[in-house]
């Protein structure tokens, strides 16, 4: 915890482990609980709340989300928070890869703001919450059994999102299809390690009503997607291949859109300057998420009405979510009217 008594700021951060309605597995790995990371930014009266979701593919723990963020809490304490693009700089400059970090920051500040100026984040953004998409329910990698039942359990979200990359995609994919036929969008999260592989593949699942395909190779594979773009007929969208606003030219040859994460992007500010610059390069755009709470959900909900799809269910599969924020109808996205990000819970 930081405190400065005499502009009365007071950063403060807690672990807390969210457990799993069930076992989360993608290509990469399993998962029964994540550890994330919390922030309450006090001033004035006024409390914003951010969350930090770790991910180990990008080099990130709790513990050290937890150090980056008190390590840059010092360089905020005599700037004015409401010039948030001058705060943003220096998160930009004090904390190196642990986006995470920056994301809670950054989260917590604009939270804080909009409370300051006592109107919703998405108002003070100047976006319509009645514009929000639906989201996807994703399934993760599983026996098929669990697959199928899991599939009957999501009757209420419309759109599915299947985690594939594994050695029986086919056989998950027709489980879900003996179950539903509603829109698909699969994520293979870089499974398929090579070109001829992700063209059968994909081939096939033109044929079973997949919307897209997230991520069919390694994020440094850009030829061989660029290669794989011009084969097949399904839209194929970067995650591991993009983090920042940086990295959009460099995939928009190999992918017809991205998704963008706010624990990727490090925060709000950037997650919008990424929307922009992805529009720009004639991208496609989701807007999606890490196993994370209420938090961090409604803070990237507050944007969503920018984007062409979105995949805002993480803290839908978690059975220990502290808060309540964006809630959720139909698979629609529904934010509330309150101040800031709208997100009340104990701390």
């Amino acid at each position: 915890m930081y405190f400065s008594e005499s502009i009365k700021t007071l950063i403060s951060t807690k672990i807390r482990k969210l457990e799993l309605n069930d076992r989360w597995t993608i290509s990469r790995n399993s998962s029964d609980f994540k550890e994330n990371v919390f922030v309450k930014l006090e001033k004035d009266g006024v409390t914003g709340y951010g969350e930090a979701a770790p991910n180990i593919r990008y080099g990130e723990n709790a513990e050290l989300t937890e150090k980056m963020i008190h390590q840059c809490s010092e360089s905020l304490l005599h700037l004015d928070l409401f010039n948030y693009t001058q705060v943003k700089d220096i998160l930009d400059e004090s904390i190196v890869a642990q986006n995470c970090a920056k994301a809670a920051v950054d989260m917590a500040l604009m939270d804080w703001i909009s409370k300051s100026k006592n109107m919703p984040l998405y108002k003070m953004l100047g976006l319509d919450a009645d514009k929000t998409p639906v989201t996807s329910y994703s399934i993760g990698i599983d026996k098929l059994d669990r697959i199928k039942t899991k599939t009957a359990q999501a009757s209420d979200y419309p759109i599915l999102k299947i985690k594939v990359g594994t050695h029986n995609d086919e056989e998950i994919i027709n489980a879900v299809r003996s179950i539903t036929s509603k829109p698909i969008r699969v994520d293979a999260n870089e499974g398929w390690k090579d070109k001829e592989t992700a063209v059968k593949k994909i081939e096939w699942m033109q044929t079973r009503g997949v919307e897209f395909v997230e991520q069919p190779m390694p994020a440094m594979m850009l030829e061989e997607t660029a290669w794989l773009r011009e084969r097949v007929d399904l839209p194929l969208v970067a995650d591991e291949a993009v983090m920042n606003t940086a990295d959009i030219p460099l995939v928009a040859e190999a992918y017809d859109g991205i998704n963008i994460k706010l624990m990727k992007a490090g925060g709000i500010q950037e997650t919008l300057k990424m929307i922009h610059s992805a529009r720009a390069f004639g991208l496609k755009v989701m807007i999606g998420c890490m196993i994370e709470s209420s938090i961090a959900i409604t803070a990237a909900a507050h944007l969503s009405s920018l984007v062409d799809w979105a995949d805002l269910d993480g803290n839908l599969l978690i059975k220990n979510d502290p808060f309540c924020g964006v809630k959720v109808s139909h698979g629609r996205l529904i934010l509330n009217d309150q101040p800031g990000m709208g997100v009340t819970g104990p701390w």
